[in-house]
């Protein structure tokens, strides 16, 4: 396994080495452990987090306590784009879905960065409208298509910040992520396994045919990677 890198983000590694330099001062590696909160709805944001091995869920907690999943964020992006929108605050939270590693920011530098008018904007704004696709995918899918076709967007979007096909997910907390019953997630999960598109054990996903897989998804994970490869296609990646 590669050690740490802030170019494992796509956001750091597509500043230009002029931009980043002076930036990478102020970038603390931190280990983000699997379920740990680093913003609750409502809360004052101290930093942004750009994740390079980690995955992090947006959610919605409703007065019931029931949740569900608006977007997630791995190495494409970053985790607190409300302070740099014009808030220090959100009515989301922020929990880690898979531990790994992050990049965390100051909140006053990033807005100082952000002010600044150059790269780190532009990218910033790209990606929050990417961001932004992906929650209203999220919420249409959510909507009009069967649970087991958004099993796989899940999957397959969670496989695509993962270095890996092996997933360390339980039913219960993904039936958390998507806002459905585990009971839903068991069937779903069983049809797939059945299907020969994964295998399942004792928290540990493992997913044995990816086509399988993209096969059974709805459109709504096509349009979240299409847009966001489209609002990056041209953003040159240092070496």
């Amino acid at each position: 396994m590669s050690s740490p890198n802030p170019s494992q983000n796509y956001l750091l590694a597509a500043l230009p080495a002029a931009e980043f330099e002076p930036l990478a001062t102020h970038l603390e590696l931190v280990s983000l452990r699997l379920g740990e909160m680093l913003y609750e709805p409502g809360g004052q944001l101290s930093h942004a987090y750009f994740p390079t091995t980690a995955i992090v869920s947006l959610h919605y907690v409703m007065a019931s306590g029931a949740s569900a999943e608006s977007a997630g964020v791995g190495n494409e992006g970053i985790v607190g784009v409300s302070l740099f929108m014009g808030g220090n605050t959100t009515p989301s939270a922020a929990v880690v879905q898979t531990a790994g590693h992050a990049y965390r920011l100051d909140s006053h530098k990033l807005s100082q960065e952000f002010k600044r008018a150059g790269p780190m904007q532009q990218l910033l704004l790209r990606y929050t409208q990417a961001l932004m696709t992906q929650m209203a995918q999220t919420a249409a899918c959510n909507r009009h298509h069967s649970l087991e076709q958004q099993l796989c967007r899940w999957l397959l979007l969670t496989l695509d910040r993962l270095p890996s096909n092996d997933l360390i997910m339980t039913q219960e907390l993904i039936a958390n992520m998507l806002g459905v019953r585990r009971e839903g997630i068991t069937e779903a999960a069983g049809n797939l396994q059945r299907a020969g598109v994964i295998s399942y054990r004792r928290g540990h996903i493992a997913v044995l045919d990816r086509a399988g897989l993209e096969g059974r998804v709805c459109e709504c994970y096509a349009v979240v990677r299409t847009e966001l490869s489209r609002l990056l296609s041209d953003v040159r990646y240092r070496q």
